[in-house]
């Protein structure tokens, strides 16, 4: 198996990791909105600490402060997407923001052709565009003009997904941007953390929360970041959609939701997207070879 498959397959385990959020926090009894997403946060700080420490013998900040103004500005995109989903949620329906964030693939193809000179073939194109549409039909029903403030709000999660995606992919060779997921954990708590006191969470919530911060966030993350290496930044929000198709799947096997027609009918479409462009790119690489254009001057 080539370095691609493999890093195709670990990114569908972190969207499989990332998907499960929904399923657990219906489990929860008392915590809600601004803290869970503070506690979730916090776990996945703690989480990193302890991997970077396990990683640097008992010393984690310092691949933070090697990363320096890059592994801040990853951080920051990471702490927007940790904190802006919810916000999102708030302000406007679960299917308005899912529509916003299905744009996520489209602008990672075009940040990744404007800055790292990234081609896409005209399959491809079609695995986006035939993705966003599945999305677009799973959520068609809940879909509405009210909240538009919070589908403004949504927009910056997959516009920080792309940023960060690409960030990764020109940086990888000369900073370990791994540690960003710490920055980004630390500031989703301190923006978070007004909103959400008083805490109501017991031990029962503090459980779930401790396993969503690590292995529903930090732990995908850290895989996402080494997948990131040998994937194109197009490839990377396209199989990560996979958390969209997949979350009403655990919420229907483990909290007993009911799972619309469409909601099926457009995740088939999603997985067929994915799976087509997959192989068709894996063939690509058993075959020559496609030239790329020229990476930009500069660490890539």
């Amino acid at each position: 198996m080539s370095k691609r498959s493999r890093a195709a397959l670990l990114l569908a385990f972190a969207a499989g990791c990332w998907s499960i959020a929904g399923v657990l926090t219906r489990q929860l009894d008392s915590a809600s909105g601004f803290e869970i997403t503070f506690w979730r946060s916090f776990f996945c700080a703690v989480t990193m600490l302890l991997i970077l420490g396990w990683q640097q013998r008992g010393n984690p900040l310092a691949p933070l402060r090697a990363a320096g103004w890059a592994g801040l500005a990853s951080g920051l995109m990471w702490g927007v997407m940790f904190t802006c989903f919810m916000l999102a949620l708030t302000r406007t329906s679960v299917a308005n923001t899912l529509l916003v964030m299905s744009i996520g693939p489209l602008l990672a193809a075009l940040l990744g052709r404007a800055v790292l000179g990234t081609r896409l073939s005209t399959a491809t194109w079609g695995a986006i565009v035939l993705a966003g549409l599945g999305i677009g039909w799973m959520v068609h029903e809940g879909v509405s003009a009210d909240g538009l403030a919070g589908m403004s709000i949504a927009l910056a999660v997959p516009v920080a997904s792309a940023i960060n995606i690409v960030m990764l992919k020109r940086l990888h060779a000369s900073v370990d941007l791994g540690p960003a997921v710490l920055t980004g954990a630390l500031l989703s708590c301190l923006i978070t953390l007004p909103f959400a006191w008083p805490f109501t969470a017991g031990a029962h919530d503090l459980a779930i929360l401790a396993l969503l911060g690590a292995w529903q966030l930090a732990i995908p993350c850290v895989l996402m970041i080494r997948a990131v290496r040998h994937l194109a930044s197009h490839e990377v929000a396209l199989i990560a959609l996979l958390e969209v198709v997949l979350g009403p799947i655990w919420a229907w096997l483990g909290a007993d939701e009911a799972i619309p027609a469409a909601t099926i009918q457009g995740g088939l479409i999603v997985l067929g997207a994915l799976v087509g462009n997959e192989l068709l790119a894996a063939r690509s690489e058993r075959g020559p070879a496609a030239q790329p254009l020229p990476p930009p001057t500069g660490p890539a």
